[in-house]
Order: structure tokens, then sequence, then C-alpha cells
């Protein structure tokens, strides 16, 4: 199953390659996600650059949304977030990130276990909306076909001081019910969803 409509997908996706082309950027949001989960495609584009790169992207219409401490860019039905080293406000730095990333698929993005965190903060921010909505389902998606280290995630927290969104994670796989969407069978889902529990319990 699509969360988005596949049209807009295949077209965020283009715009995406276009940019891989010709510019140098760390990947997060919904795109890092299916790059790393295979599941669910995005709409929306999140990419991190530093000072140099967010010169160089000043030809693609961009305007600067200082409230929010990020850039954006409008093409059509695609939106495309900028966050900038030194200047954006995530629950981890961006000039931190880089710390935290592996190339695939010719890109380079934040590892799953930051990824997660990022997505926390997004999916806390925006709640019961459409996009809080997409923001669970990218978690569980990253929980269930990513092979997530529970230390590493821990210890992404501690550095962060982002130690109660343990208890939060749990909470959304505890209550995440919609198994359909991950392509498993109710015994599967049920028994992914203990292991998991399970690993964040021991975790430290």
């Amino acid at each position: 199953m699509e969360f988005w409509n596949s049209q807009l997908t295949q077209k965020s996706w283009v715009v995406l390659q276009e940019l891989r082309k010709k510019y140098d950027f760390i990947l997060i949001g919904g795109w890092a996600v299916y790059l790393l989960a295979k599941q669910q495609k995005s709409k929306d584009i999140d990419i991190i650059v530093d000072i140099n790169e967010l010169q160089r992207l000043k030809n693609e219409n961009l305007s600067k949304n200082e409230n929010l401490k990020k850039y954006e860019i409008k093409t059509g039905d695609i939106d495309i977030d900028i966050y900038v080293f030194y200047f954006s406000k995530l629950p981890i730095l961006p000039e931190n990130l880089e710390k935290y990333t592996l190339m695939t698929q010719g890109f380079k993005v934040v590892i799953p276990e930051a990824l997660i965190v990022l997505k926390q903060a997004a999916e806390i921010e925006r709640g019961n909306s459409v996009k809080g909505e997409k923001d669970r389902l990218d978690i569980i998606s990253l929980l269930f076909f990513s092979n997530i280290d529970f230390n590493k995630y821990i210890s992404i927290l501690n550095e962060n001081s982002l130690t109660d969104y343990i208890e939060r994670l749990t909470f959304i796989l505890r209550n995440f019910k919609d198994y359909n969407f991950l392509g498993l069978s109710p015994r599967e889902f049920k028994i992914k969803k203990e292991e998991l529990i399970n690993k964040i319990r021991k975790a430290k």
C-alpha cells in the first residue's frame, strides 16, 4: 500500500535524482527512510547542506524560512526543505549529523539510528496530522526493516539529551496496529513487535 499518491512520489523521486546530480547533501526525512527500509515512498524532500552548498542552491529559487530555521524550494507539488550547518535547529544539530551517515544507492543518508531520532522529533511536533501519521509509519518501517542497533540509538539520545524519546518510541511501537502497511501477517507482526520491544528494553 502507498501512503502518498504514486504519481506524486514518482515526481518527487525524479526531482531528488536531479538534485543529487548537481549538489552534495545529506538526505534525511521520508526518502532516507525509503532507501534504508524499502517501504513507503515520500512526497517531500529533506536535505542537509553546508554553507558552501547553500550558496550554490541559490540558483534554485531558494527562500529562507527564518522562523523554522531552514531554507525551502517549492517545485510544483514538491516541497524541498533544506537544513543548514550552524543555522538550522534539529534534535541532532545538522553539523553533527555528518558523523552519522552512510552511502546507499548513490545517496549519503543518515544512519537508521539517527534517522529514527529525527523522525521522532517530527512526529512529536506534527502529532495527529496526516504528516504525523506518516512519521509514525516511517519510524515503524525503520524499526522493522533496517536492523537498528538499539545501543547506538540510545547512545545518540544520551549525547543529545533526548532520553525521553525511548519511552515515546516504545509507545509508538506498542500502539501501531496496521500490519497491512508493512506487508506482514498478523503473526509475523506480533512476533517482530515483541522482539523489538525486548531489544529496546535490554539496550543501554
